[in-house]
């Protein structure tokens, strides 16, 4: 096998076919495990000796409000909400740019901005996490991560950790999700953490 990077036209392509079978399983395996995942996800994370000492007041979480298939990542934001920690949800500025975030609390009111995507009020505070909670379709033990194919979270990565050595990003998913390869490009930024309903593991850097 060579070990020449795919081009962009071949890895667009790899991206592609799984990002279809990725999707599929992912939605069935919210059908199947539903509120027991989002309940496994929270006390994986909660019990993770090196995970457990970020739940602090002092730090700023974001998550995303879960859509089509997702892992429901609410009732970990609702732990870290009633612990003080911060907590905000992304919002798309526009195409080709990074994420911006704002602060939102579980159970406070959302916009719908089409799609089924809920973003905070325009009136909510503008935040910056220092951990985030990544949505995907599919990763790998190497920390890679298959997203929806707008790069927003890449481009928002590599900004954050442009400015701060105290990123931390934690994919979330089903671990029915994980593939022994994910097709990865330049500019795909890696995952620090991968936390599922039955497990978290760390990825070396």
């Amino acid at each position: 096998m060579s070990n020449e990077p795919p081009d962009d036209t071949a890895l667009a392509a790899a991206k592609a076919a799984l990002r279809a079978s990725a999707k599929a399983d992912r939605a069935a395996l919210s059908y199947g495990l539903g509120a027991a995942a989002a309940s496994g996800l929270l006390a994986r994370f909660a019990t993770t000796p090196a995970l457990r000492p970020l739940m602090v007041p002092e730090r700023v979480f974001s998550g995303y409000y879960p859509v089509n298939g997702e892992i429901d990542c609410l009732p970990l934001l609702r732990r870290l909400a009633a612990i003080g920690a911060q907590t905000c949800l992304p919002s798309v500025v526009r195409r080709g740019e990074p994420l911006a975030f704002r602060r939102w609390q579980p159970d406070e009111p959302l916009r719908n901005v089409g799609f089924g995507l809920s973003e905070p009020l325009p009136d909510a505070a503008a935040m910056t996490p220092s951990v985030l909670l990544v949505p995907m379709l599919a990763f790998d033990r190497a920390g890679h991560r298959l997203g929806y194919g707008g790069g927003f979270y890449d481009r928002t990565l590599a900004q954050l950790r442009a400015g701060s050595d105290d990123i931390v990003a934690v994919g979330v998913a089903f671990a029915g999700q994980l593939r022994s390869h994910v097709p990865v490009g330049p500019n795909d930024q890696p995952l620090d953490w991968v936390v599922t309903e039955i497990g978290a593991f760390a990825i070396p850097h």
